[in-house]
């Protein structure tokens, strides 16, 4: 490939198969598929395609930064995958020139049987460094991921944000060509995504280094990147400056409704214990301001879980966050005591916030809150004025208005 490109992307696609078992509805169906069962392992299937990518094509320059954006279930993910050789397209090529590091999941990149140092040494090794290369960047990595204490424990002891917080400090201080970032550093604590960013700018202005970014956080994509490509539904429908592949993808989010929001296509956490089905504000009404909020949560638990949590965030449109709501610190943990399907509400006595457009972020997370389930960006809701809402209100500073008593003593 020239080197004109450092990632080019031809005509990429990627289609899944997904299987659902055949209903029976009448007891002559029944008895003769348990017959059937007798001969057979697996129960009768149909199957359907699924297009993860469609036909997306876009070239990136060497030390361009480039995000991709999308809500859940756009393709993003499945895009960094295909580039980092994890999975094989269906149609179309992906070539990359340079080497390149990737931070997709926690799990991904590390032996877990081997220590935090043997798998530093390990990816430099896989990226082409020297090992005298890495012995010269080993004390910046440890420091930055703040692991010095178990760095010759097996990682697979390590807590899910000690497992990013070190995969994050080997991708970016052993200097790949190309380094592909994806949402994963939602698991880490606010302090931690703040010290990423950082180091990724840091990266940016100092560095000629090619980065892919996929974040939900469209104010760090405004701050980081120079160009923006925007996935729904696996087509490549923008490809932008940050500015107006982020328009366009908050116009676009304006027209999903918060009734019935779907979250089941959005991965947790490889050992998270809970699974987001879906979430319903209000039933389904609209969102009034000084009137009250609904929300339902319906979830999956995969084993009986003595603790976990919920939150629900409400964000500008720029990514900043107005209003957190976490069960944990109202209620204490929540308890699921069975497998299968839970249903939880929560309800606001009066929501006061400014009349607007806000995003909605759901997460769900064990009780050391590193196991986790993060649904970013599952919708824009529509806080519309009550007949109780002051005229005045629109375009003054603040958001979160709290109906308090005011008294003259």
């Amino acid at each position: 490939m020239s080197q004109e490109y450092a990632i080019a992307v031809e005509e990429l696609s990627k289609r899944y198969v997904i299987g659902h078992a055949v209903a029976h509805d009448t007891f002559r169906d029944r008895l003769g598929h348990g017959l059937r069962g007798l001969f057979r392992r697996t129960a009768p299937r149909n199957e359907e395609e699924f297009w993860a990518l469609r036909d997306v094509s876009f070239h990136v320059r060497p030390g361009e930064v480039v995000g991709v954006i999308g809500r859940n279930g756009a393709g993003k993910s499945t895009l960094l995958k295909v580039l980092s050789r994890i999975t094989e397209p269906t149609a179309g090529r992906a070539r990359l020139h340079g080497r390149v590091a990737s931070l997709l999941e926690v799990g991904t990149g590390f032996h877990p049987e081997l220590t935090g140092r043997e798998n530093i040494f390990l990816n430099g090794a896989i990226l082409g460094m020297r090992r005298t290369e890495i012995r010269r960047k080993f004390d910046e990595i440890v420091a930055f991921a703040e692991v010095d204490r178990f760095i010759d424990t097996p990682v697979k002891r390590y807590s899910s944000g000690m497992y990013v917080r070190l995969a994050f400090a080997v991708a970016a201080h052993l200097e790949p060509e190309i380094l592909i970032v994806d949402e994963v550093l939602a698991v880490g604590d606010a302090a931690f995504q703040d010290k990423c960013l950082g180091k990724m700018e840091s990266i940016v202005r100092g560095q000629a280094r090619t980065i892919l970014f996929v974040s939900h956080n469209v104010s760090a994509i405004t701050r980081l990147c120079s160009r923006c490509v925007l996935l729904d539904q696996g087509r490549l429908v923008a490809d932008a400056t940050p500015e107006a592949a982020v328009s366009a993808y908050l116009a676009a989010g304006q027209a999903h409704s918060t009734s019935g929001i779907d979250l089941s296509r959005t991965t947790p956490s490889a050992e998270s214990p809970i699974r987001l089905l879906s979430v319903v504000f209000n039933g389904g009404a609209p969102l009034l301001n000084r009137r009250p909020l609904r929300i339902v949560l319906r979830l999956h638990a995969a084993l009986p879980v003595e603790k976990f949590g919920l939150g629900i965030g409400f964000c500008h449109l720029d990514g900043r966050r107005v209003l957190t709501l976490e069960s944990d610190y109202h209620n204490g943990f929540l308890r699921a005591p069975h497998a299968g399907e839970h249903t939880v509400a929560v309800e606001i006595p009066c929501l006061d916030l400014v009349p607007g457009r806000y995003r909605i972020d759901v997460g769900a997370f064990g009780g050391s809150r590193q196991n986790y389930h993060y649904a970013g960006d599952c919708a824009v809701a529509e806080v519309q004025p009550s007949p109780d809402t002051p005229a005045h209100v629109h375009g003054i500073s603040g958001d979160w208005r709290p109906g308090l008593q005011w008294q003259l003593l």
